[in-house]
């Protein structure tokens, strides 16, 4: 997909790793439908970022009504949707059961499984299927021919984790991350045909601003577990959502970016 004047949207993106993916790609002309929960962080970001043509919306990405609001609202200000970055998530890490002197003395809730699968994976699944409806609705990728380099389909990237094999303490974040990377391969086998492309991206360690806030000795930790010995950048991140956008022939995979460690 040409990026230039492309309208997509992205979710989680008034910080981090989602505002990076948004510069990015308005950098190369896009035009950014910016979805996260904050509106005053959201202005901020919209009034930030390069070029013209931007929108935001705030929404709750685990709401079904809140997010067909937003997609709306985008939609219109946009003139459409042809590209939807998947970014929003939280974390709620806690052991499956704390054990202290052979006795269980705490358990990860309900609410710590639930509140991350209704974001993690829940919000992934409304949103992609917002965009797919639109997408479809659209025409997009009608033409004879659509996905051969031609530019007229459209474009899903979920962000997935390096969690998504298994990690201590993270019963819920790794379940719903490796839901993700399922659903990709299963949109990628049913929009092809509708001339949508899905792929999926598990960053490892990103030295996001919430990890730069860690303790100088935790990340020492990090580093000395990843191969290439640093922690990886917001831009590297967006920089391989872009090679998914720009890639016509990318579709049902999962692009881990890392620096060669695996959990």
């Amino acid at each position: 997909m040409d990026v230039s004047a492309a309208p997509i949207v992205i979710t989680g993106a008034a910080r981090g790793l989602g505002l990076e993916m948004a510069r990015t790609l308005a950098s190369a002309g896009a035009r950014i439908g910016l979805i996260d929960l904050d509106p005053a962080a959201l202005a901020e970001a919209h009034a930030r970022l390069p070029g013209s043509g931007h929108a935001y919306a705030a929404a709750n990405v685990a709401d079904e009504d809140a997010v067909i609001a937003a997609f709306d609202l985008l939609e219109g200000e946009l003139g459409g949707i042809r590209g939807l970055v998947n970014n929003a998530g939280i974390t709620r890490d806690g052991l499956l059961v704390k054990v202290r002197d052979g006795k269980v003395e705490g358990r990860m809730s309900v609410e710590q499984w639930r509140s991350v699968i209704d974001v993690d994976l829940t919000g992934v699944f409304l949103c992609g299927r917002e965009a797919a409806t639109r997408m479809i609705g659209a025409g997009i990728g009608d033409d004879a021919g659509a996905g051969a380099g031609d530019d007229t389909g459209g474009v899903i990237v979920n962000i997935a984790s390096i969690s998504r094999h298994g990690n201590f303490g993270q019963s819920n974040y790794a379940a719903a991350k490796a839901g993700v990377v399922a659903m990709t391969v299963t949109w990628a086998k049913e929009l092809a045909r509708h001339g949508i492309r899905v792929a999926s991206i598990s960053p490892g360690f990103v030295a996001t601003e919430m990890v730069r806030q860690m303790p100088e000795k935790a990340i020492d930790r990090i580093n000395a577990q990843i191969p290439l010995g640093r922690l990886g950048l917001p831009e590297e991140i967006a920089s391989t959502v872009r090679f998914i956008f720009d890639n016509d022939f990318v579709t049902g995979r999962d692009f881990a970016v890392d620096g060669g460690l695996r959990l």
